[in-house]
């Protein structure tokens, strides 16, 4: 009988023209295809199964996430030099007699039976799409993992977003370092003064509510859907002496009252909020501010010709999670009645940032693995490798957009340049 690696090329040679775009080793130890190409070890016919009966990059993923399929060396390497092979070759559509023998192929190498059962970890919502409760427990389904698991992959400021690098390089500065350089922009970018009034919309574990409360004496209040985060700020706030400056509620965008706010923050917070709403959402933050106060979204994005997250992402980590070019963001908050001031691109930012994650995730695998179990870690380990490469290829985009509502007469109390925004917290 021929090998299985051979057989296993000659039927992907029916969907991808050219040679494989990888080195395939198989559950029977024979291999195929490039030398130099990355390798992907199928350890059983149920790698293949899955691709039949969900073709394309969910299948691929979840042959992954089981251990169905695995990839030695780097993963993100192994993702960017596969992809772009792909990339650059046109599409195949089997003839009917290809498709015949691509059939007869799958049923000798074992692949052919019944569907294989999906991994555990899928994000199961009911309800209409945006409404609280179901963003509610699209947040939970993310965030409420365990804190735990966040504290063990995250630095000590617990700060899950896009870090800012003002000294990359230099092997004394940490992850923990830029993200304190990033919360620093976000204050000084919003001004914030000692009494100021700030509101954080979807606060995290809290980093940006606590450094603008201790550094800036600023007064926050910090909203979550995440119960998991919402204790853990308000026990955060007392272990770090802001109790009295830090307010956290548990309650959804919509249902925040009041107004008056001299600064409001969201940061990577915008991506949960919907298409359809964010017009809304952009209304409520423009209503939230006094005349001449301040916002800062930090958000993600998409190329204009770019998928979002993408099946994986949305099935995994992240369900109902939307993405736009920053373009069009931009126009939403102005029409909303804010004037932008300024945007600013953190894109290769957030490839040194996700990099970090990706290395306390191999370095603490044990750890990982006893906490959340082998698949959520080899889930977390593919998601983190796809996102850096989404954006070091500019398929994602991670922006700083400043806006302020200006008074009646126009006046908006910015400063007449950025200069001040940058002192000790240099751009790279």
């Amino acid at each position: 009988m021929r090998p299985a690696a051979d057989r296993v090329a000659e039927l992907l040679g029916h969907f991808l023209p050219g040679p494989l775009p990888v080195r395939v080793r198989a559950w029977d130890g024979s291999r195929a295809g490039p030398a130099d190409a990355p390798l992907v070890v199928l350890r059983s016919p149920g790698a293949l199964r899955r691709l039949l009966w969900q073709p394309g990059e969910l299948g691929l993923a979840e042959a992954y996430v089981t251990g169905d399929l695995d990839v030695e060396g780097d993963l993100a390497d192994a993702l960017a030099r596969a992809g772009r092979t792909v990339r650059d070759r046109p599409a195949v559509r089997p003839r009917p007699a290809g498709l015949a023998a691509a059939a007869a192929l799958a049923v000798g190498l074992g692949a052919a039976g019944p569907p294989p059962r999906r991994p555990d970890g899928r994000a199961r919502l009911t309800g209409p799409l945006h409404s609280a409760s179901r963003d509610r427990a699209a947040i939970s389904h993310h965030y409420d993992l365990s804190n735990e698991f966040y504290a063990l992959l995250l630095d000590e400021t617990m700060a899950y977003s896009c870090a800012y690098w003002t000294r990359p390089g230099d092997p004394a500065y940490t992850l923990a370092d830029a993200q304190r350089d990033k919360l620093e922009l976000i204050c000084r970018k919003l001004g914030l003064r000692a009494g100021d009034r700030m509101l954080d919309v979807g606060c995290g574990w809290g980093s940006l509510s606590v450094h603008a409360a201790r550094e800036h004496k600023a007064r926050v209040t910090a909203v979550t859907l995440s119960r998991a985060q919402r204790d853990f700020v308000a026990e955060r706030a007392v272990r770090e002496g802001v109790a009295d400056l830090v307010d956290v509620r548990l309650e959804h965008w919509r249902h925040i009252d009041g107004g008056g706010y001299d600064a409001a923050a969201a940061v990577e917070m915008g991506e949960h909020v919907g298409d359809a709403e964010y017009p809304g959402f952009a209304a409520k933050l423009h209503g939230v501010l006094r005349p001449e106060g301040r916002l800062l979204v930090q958000q993600m994005s998409r190329g204009a010709r770019a998928p979002g997250g993408g099946a994986f992402i949305e099935t995994y980590i992240a369900p109902d999670m939307h993405m736009r070019p920053v373009g069009r963001t931009v126009d939403m908050l102005e029409e909303a009645g804010l004037e932008v001031r300024s945007t600013e691109s953190l894109r290769e930012h957030y490839t040194a940032t996700i990099d970090a994650w990706r290395a306390t995730l191999e370095h603490r695998w044990g750890e990982v693995e006893a906490l959340v179990g082998r698949t959520t870690g080899r889930v977390w380990r593919l998601y983190l490798a796809g996102a850096s490469l989404a954006f070091s290829e500019h398929r994602m985009g991670v922006d700083q957009i400043l806006a302020v509502r200006t008074a009646r007469d126009g006046a908006s109390a910015m400063p007449a340049t950025p200069a001040g925004w940058y002192a000790g917290v240099s751009p790279s």
